[in-house]
């Protein structure tokens, strides 16, 4: 698949120096910084629902010297 996106002079400029600076193409720079955005939501997502699951069962956190004590460490 392919796209086209419209950037101003400035924008142009921008992701042509960001490219430059990591040797690629602006095209695989844009491929690179969609995947990664996509790969940040997700995380978030998961990291929501993981959290609101520790909420819901009722567990709660203790400090790490009490699992230190625990371990003999």
């Amino acid at each position: 698949m392919s796209f086209s996106i419209r950037l101003n002079d400035k924008e142009k400029q921008m992701a042509e120096s960001y490219a430059r600076l990591h040797s690629m193409s602006v095209g695989e720079a844009f491929k690179a910084a969609l995947f990664e955005k996509i790969e940040d939501e997700y995380d978030i997502s998961l990291a929501e629902e993981a959290y609101k699951d520790y909420v819901k069962s009722g567990c709660q956190s203790r400090p790490i010297s009490e699992l230190w004590k625990e371990l003999d460490l």
